[in-house]
């Protein structure tokens, strides 16, 4: 059986799965990373943001498996929502 690292490394050799993980990880992969290390360092889990942000664990799981698979992009209210959670704030940037 192969660990995590060699399957990831077996599949990054096909082309296009290489340039869309490096699309990935430039985007939504950062912004999920944010947001598990906020949780984490808020030392809350998906049950308890999503206690605090109204709403059902579920919820919040859905909201953080999203981005990991680019299936949508949450709303910025959603974000917010998240965010206060955990006790922090969104900031959104042009560069």
């Amino acid at each position: 059986m192969l660990t995590h690292e060699q399957l990831v490394a077996r599949m990054l050799k096909n082309p296009a799965v290489r340039t869309e993980h490096e699309r990935l990880e430039r985007e939504e992969f950062a912004l999920l990373d944010e947001m598990l290390a906020a949780r984490r360092a808020a030392g809350l889990t998906q049950a308890q943001v999503a206690e605090r942000m109204g709403t059902k664990a579920h919820a919040v799981a859905r909201l953080e498996n999203a981005l990991a698979s680019c299936k949508y992009s949450p709303s910025l209210d959603t974000l917010r929502k998240y965010a206060k959670a955990l006790g922090k704030r969104v900031e959104v940037h042009l560069v």
